[in-house]
């Protein structure tokens, strides 16, 4: 099969999974993304499913819209733009009987995706096993392993442990300090100092954890669960432009499932 006539789904379109659905438009696929109706991606500029909310986004000059139809889908496709749906169930798998099928919810554990749903199914990080409910598994760990193509076995477990960015890693990221209605104070790209108010969960304050450029925030109005990751900051102040393009991790493991899609899938 030809590149420009095989169809890949995409499980997720946050901020790494975007990586892959960018890569793999660009290469020329037929590429649709699925997500939940209300996504809580804190990367918002830097990822697709930003279009959930606005029915139109643009990351590196490519678009996805927000879709409802396979008449829409099939436009998006001719005008050179990806298709969105929220279909957390996969659905649209079996309406659009794509080549190869891309869990990149990037969930932790396996959400419903099996070999079953494509002749060729990846699966990002944790919780897939290779030869069983998927064929292939991508290592999303930071470090030497990043983007290894498992054929047999799984990727190193969650360490609950945010990679090393300026020599900060937990530090840089915040959770919901209670429940509540997100009540956002600071945009994506501000440059932040330690203790500064971010925003309000309720009347509950969020203050900035370290100092840098806050990369990622949850959308204004979202409803939170204590614990939830809401907010990321880039101690980096020279990396601001940084929030509104795909990461070196996102770009990494999107030339894996590249490689993985050109190895296993017979496409030519």
């Amino acid at each position: 099969m030809k590149i420009k006539e095989t169809r890949i789904i995409v499980r997720g379109a946050g901020d790494l999974a975007t990586g892959t659905i960018y890569c793999l438009h660009q290469c020329g696929f037929q590429v649709a993304a699925l997500e939940i109706e209300n996504p809580t991606v804190i990367r918002r500029y830097a990822a697709f499913a930003e279009a959930m909310f606005t029915g139109e986004t643009e990351v590196e000059h490519v678009i996805a819209k927000k879709t409802e139809t396979k008449e829409q889908i099939e436009a998006c496709w001719r005008q050179g733009q990806i298709p969105l749906m929220a279909d957390a169930k996969g659905v649209w798998i079996e309406r659009l009987k794509p080549a190869v099928v891309v869990d990149a919810i990037l969930a932790k554990k396996n959400l419903g995706t099996s070999r079953a749903m494509a002749p060729l199914v990846i699966g990002l990080g944790p919780g897939f096993t290779a030869g069983d409910d998927v064929d292939v598994v991508i290592e999303t760990m930071r470090g030497h392993r990043l983007g290894r193509i498992i054929t047999e076995g799984t990727a190193i477990a969650n360490t609950g442990v945010p990679g090393n960015i300026g020599g900060f890693t937990s530090e840089r990221v915040i959770h919901a300090p209670a429940s509540g209605m997100m009540r956002n104070v600071c945009r994506i790209s501000d440059i932040v100092k330690k203790g500064d108010i971010i925003a309000y969960i309720g009347d509950t304050a969020v203050p900035a954890s370290i100092d840098g450029v806050l990369r990622g925030l949850l959308r204004d109005g979202m409803p939170v669960e204590k614990g939830l990751k809401i907010a990321d900051i880039d101690p980096r102040i020279s990396e601001q432009s940084n929030c509104f393009t795909i990461s070196d991790k996102a770009r990494t493991i999107a030339g894996c499932v590249l490689q993985a899609i050109l190895m296993k899938g017979g496409v030519e």
